[in-house]
């Protein structure tokens, strides 16, 4: 919207002309996004609070988790759920305001985490509003998940205009791509999108502990997406030219600049709690702009915490049926280390400084090959 401004502006002026730069609209875009967050979340705070829209008590979660006890009673019965709204909120008002809205890529990424966030909505709106414990039924949840995740494949697919949009590229090494086939194409991309999502729902259930790996990993995957959207850049770094990517570096400073506006809220302890409508969307956002700066692999890198997380619940309800017995005190596996005696900030901060390590390798493939 403000580049379509700046561009009329700039036939009375040419100083206008420096909002066409892909950088400055990125950092002018994290910091609206921070700034809609900072100013909206006490209101959005204050009116779940009054729709009592909060968390409710889990036996199943130790000592100082989501909903977890603590001597002195339940820490975090009454804290508010659903925050990730005002992440969404702050994401697609900071998108519309900076992006080129003539872009096929930032309306796709935008459309998936829209879609995959609704989905998360409706089960919120089952588990604190309706009381329904359970939520939406796992086949209807994950039917939506697969019809959005299919949907964005097929339309990267017939919509692509290189080769590159149907290959597999391997971090690491200089001539590692994997030709794919259509269908191989649209079932790794509902892989990435669908399994990203959720892999960020599983990791958030302690304060903090989702969005802020998720915050680094989006600006790395902003910054391949600007690479790869630059001609020159693409063919000196020897990574897939897409055009018209670079325009996801705008969507990826939303998140960024939201995420760190929510987490401003979110920290140890917790004002309001994302909710299923945040974790799902953020995860789709992260496996959208993934696939499409051709980027999957590297995404399991960064998103190590992620991964971690699914594999550990994976492991442990396939060594239970099988032998029935538990690899981990509990899983995820962030339980586990609070069952060992970690404080509940201390097991926070530390997968955040995996996260981190985890993302400035993802970056190192950007030259190492």
């Amino acid at each position: 919207m403000l580049l379509e401004l700046s561009r009329w502006l700039t036939q009375y002026h040419t100083g206008f002309k420096v909002f066409s730069y892909l950088t400055l609209r990125a950092i002018l875009a994290a910091l609206t996004a921070l700034l809609i967050s900072l100013l909206v979340g006490p209101r959005v705070i204050e009116w779940l609070k009054s729709k009592r829209v909060r968390n409710d008590p889990r036996d199943y979660v130790p000592a100082g988790g989501e909903g977890g006890t603590v001597t002195g009673g339940n820490i975090k019965r009454h804290t508010p759920t659903m925050g990730g709204a005002l992440i969404l909120v702050a994401m697609t008002s900071s998108t519309l305001l900076w992006s080129d809205l003539a872009n096929r890529f930032v309306w796709t990424a935008l459309t998936v985490t829209l879609v995959f966030g609704a989905v998360g909505f409706y089960d919120d709106y089952l588990k604190v509003i309706k009381g329904d414990a359970a939520g939406m039924p796992s086949r209807w949840k994950y039917f939506w998940q697969s019809v959005a995740g299919l949907g964005a494949a097929f339309f990267l697919l017939v919509s692509g205009t290189v080769d590159a949009s149907t290959s597999l590229y391997v971090p690491f090494f200089k001539n590692a791509v994997l030709p794919l086939g259509s269908v191989s194409f649209v079932v790794l991309t509902y892989f990435v999108i669908v399994g990203t999502s959720n892999a960020v729902n599983l990791t958030d259930g302690l304060d903090g502990l989702a969005i802020m790996p998720a915050v680094m990993v989006a600006g790395a995957l902003g910054i391949f997406a600007y690479a790869s959207g630059n001609v020159v850049f693409a063919q000196y770094l020897l990574i897939p030219h897409i055009p018209g990517s670079g325009e996801l570096l705008i969507f990826c400073a939303t998140l960024v600049g939201a995420g760190l506006g929510f987490l401003w809220f979110n920290t140890y302890p917790a004002q309001v709690f994302m909710g299923d409508i945040g974790a799902l969307a953020l995860g789709a956002a992260l496996g959208v702009v993934a696939v499409i700066v051709r980027q999957e692999i590297v995404l399991f890198i960064m998103g190590g915490v992620f991964v971690l997380e699914t594999v550990s619940v994976i492991l442990q309800v396939a060594s239970f049926k099988l032998t029935g017995k538990r690899i981990f005190r509990m899983a995820p596996i962030h339980h586990h280390f609070q069952l060992k005696g970690w404080a509940e900030p201390k097991v926070i901060v530390r997968f955040w400084i995996i996260s981190f390590v985890l993302v400035l390798t993802g970056l190192a493939a950007l030259k190492l090959r």
